[in-house]
């Protein structure tokens, strides 16, 4: 009964959705204010409706039904509750209900937060929101109907993959989905503006939130799903350039654009047709990592499902919705005159600069992940693209995104001259340059590690020198740099913290790069010795959880006869899914990891593999991802982000030129 009430809510949501897609929509170009005052209430009707079906998945897997097929292909008796529950997303079609409930959400917010919206705007940005529910929810419906029933119901489940029962990658998914959807929102707001043909201040005020809190939300899923790589796979790595992992970093790529972008139409109201452009590219970007991660058409350990059926319906919604928005775009984006002018030196032209970059990392990315589909469809050759192509591809385009980003925000708007900037950034040079020294000269002359550590100095000491600047530090008395430095926007604020994140996770990249690493086979009282210190395998026991065996060993690290850690990695065995997983033991003192991961034994020997890694400054990496995006949720607390301008200016009839 329980299974046939979720299904029916998704019905009941789908044929909201509808009516949310098309009475707004002919409300606005009508002008008919009832039809547009519907969109509210709709809102509220799907929201309610998709997350009575989700609360209904989520009871079917706490009770274990095993009448519905999606619990029986996920889900097991023994699973602990904790991944019962959090299995409910872990899969294809409980992850698509999260999807859509997230959407729902977003645009509940829209009807609820948006009251100072123009109607016809708001109207149409539901409207738009609506029409992708539609596509989605039809798409669960038609394939990927999470309460489908079997008979007769097996005695049990075959449980969830082992990899997916830990807590970081639970959290994962729900961080990318709000991510990914928020770049949703900004689509609607880019094709509502398209429809009617204006882009102003107003209009950058209300899509600078929406792409700062997708950007944030998509910052910490893409760090999450990387410690859990780092510390559950146990191949001692925080980043492989995994297609799926690239299916996360594109959106948040032109999300970055977009993002500053989108400042730019709010101060200037210049690069309008640049940012609506670039918020359909956001949204595409994350509809084809939907496609990725579901079609099957590019391997990974991430991926959801591997089903051409569902793969073909996403790629429809893909070509629908995107290529939809760029046939609109290219009737309309003419009319969206900028009414902004500046020169090529300036604050605005240092963005267009970062965009034009990151956008270029971005087609790099986006080539070497698909190019090996593109490859075997078209000429039948079996290629791989790994880490060689899209390191020595991205870092001569990173470099002068990164001198870029310290110079722009210490111009001015409109104008600017490029001296007085130098001048300013004497202080992150000098640092930049000791830290390039100091570190060749520790790593024994490894040149591109030193070249790491001295752009993430200089980084962080240009987000220092424009907080420096703002509150004319060293330029008047420190009462008077503190009274300024408590009355600077938090979005000044926010701004400098996310910059300065990016200089710690160049950092952490950097220490990375001379992390070491050694692999031996150890008997029960062996020793080896790296990175000054003693590693002895104490034994490997065998030892029993909830739902699976395992092999524990003890390792116990000594430095200069004195034991530092005591550290016990273990080698996994889950019966029901027939898996082996490795669980790492990390020791940490936040300047590097301590890194141990058991292997199998040899019977004849007795001897077990054994993985160690000493990685430098690993921490870092996600320490400053959290960082960046405490500075997006910084600059999204600032009251001139979160509420919008009067609306100042009546909408223009269609085709009518805003100048």
């Amino acid at each position: 009964m329980i299974a046939e009430l979720g299904h029916f809510a998704l019905a009941l949501a789908l044929v909201l959705a509808v009516a949310q897609t098309f009475l707004p929509l002919v409300g606005a170009e009508r002008r008919d204010a009832r039809l547009m005052a519907a969109a509210g209430p709709l809102a509220i009707g799907q929201t309610l409706a998709i997350a009575a079906s989700f609360a209904c998945l989520m009871y079917v897997y706490a009770v274990n039904d095993t009448t519905v097929l999606n619990v029986v292909q996920n889900s097991h008796s023994a699973k602990p509750m904790l991944f019962k529950i959090t299995g409910t997303w872990g899969n294809h079609e409980g992850s698509l209900i999260l999807w859509v409930l997230i959407l729902a959400l977003c645009g509940l917010a829209v009807a609820g937060f948006g009251r100072d919206l123009p109607s016809t705007l708001k109207a149409r940005v539901l409207g738009v929101l609506g029409l992708i529910s539609v596509g989605f929810l039809a798409f669960i419906i038609k394939t990927s109907n999470p309460f489908e029933r079997m008979w007769p119901p097996p005695p049990d489940g075959q449980g969830l993959n082992p990899l997916l029962q830990d807590i970081g990658l639970a959290m994962h998914p729900p961080l990318l989905y709000l991510g990914y959807v928020g770049y949703a929102v900004t689509f609607a707001f880019a094709i509502a503006a398209l429809i009617e043909g204006r882009v102003d201040a107003a209009w950058g005020r209300w899509v600078r939130p929406w792409s700062l809190a997708a950007w944030a939300f998509l910052t910490l899923g893409i760090a999450l799903g990387s410690w859990w790589a780092y510390y559950e796979l146990g191949w001692g790595g925080y980043w492989f350039w995994d297609p799926v992992e690239n299916a996360s970093l594109l959106p948040w790529l032109i999300g970055t654009a977009l993002l500053h972008s989108a400042i730019v139409v709010e101060k200037r109201e210049a690069l309008k047709t640049w940012t609506v452009l670039l918020a359909i590219i956001a949204f595409g970007m994350s509809l084809l990592g939907t496609f990725l991660v579901r079609s099957g058409v590019l391997n990974s350990v991430h991926a959801f499902a591997n089903d051409p059926e569902r793969g073909m319906f996403i790629l429809a919604l893909l070509l629908f919705y995107v290529g939809g928005a760029f046939l609109l775009f290219a009737w309309r984006a003419q009319i969206m005159a900028p009414t902004g002018i500046f020169a090529p030196i300036s604050r605005e032209g240092a963005i267009v600069l970062n965009n034009l970059l990151v956008c270029s990392i971005t087609a790099v990315v986006f080539v070497g992940t698909l190019w090996p589909m593109f490859a075997d469809a078209l000429f039948g050759a079996k290629v791989s693209v790994g880490p060689p192509f899209f390191n020595m591809a991205s870092f001569p385009l990173v470099v002068p995104l990164l001198l870029a980003m310290a110079a722009g925000p210490l111009m001015p708007w409109k104008r600017a001259q490029l001296w007085p900037v130098v001048q300013r950034l004497w202080a992150a040079a000098v640092i930049a340059l000791l830290a390039f020294f100091v570190a060749l000269l520790l790593s024994g002359e490894r040149v591109l590690p030193a070249i790491g550590f001295a752009f993430a100095a200089w980084t962080i000491g240009a987000a220092l020198t424009d907080i420096a600047d703002r509150t004319a530090l060293f330029r008047t008395r420190l009462s008077n740099s503190w009274a300024r430095a408590k009355g600077l926007p938090r979005a000044a604020w926010g701004a400098a913290i996310a910059h300065a994140g990016v200089g710690i996770v160049a950092a952490g990249i950097a220490g990375m790069g001379l992390a070491q690493e050694k692999l031996v086979a150890m008997a029960p009282g062996d020793t080896t010795e790296m990175a000054g210190y003693t590693w002895r395998l104490d034994g490997v026991r065998d030892f029993t959880g909830p739902n699976f065996t395992a092999r524990k060993a003890t390792i116990t690290v000594l430095r200069d006869g004195e034991v530092l850690h005591v550290m016990e990695p273990s080698r996994r065995w889950f019966p029901i899914g027939r898996q082996h997983t490795t669980e790492v033991s990390i020791r940490t003192n936040l300047l590097y990891d301590l890194y141990a991961v058991v292997g199998e034994e040899d019977p004849a020997t007795g001897k077990a593999v054994v993985r160690i890694h000493y990685n430098l400054l690993a921490p870092w990496l996600w320490i400053g991802a959290a960082i960046m995006a405490l500075g997006g949720g910084l600059s999204l607390a600032d009251r001139r982000v979160r509420v919008s301008v009067p609306n100042r200016k009546a909408a223009l009839p269609r085709g009518a030129a805003t100048t």
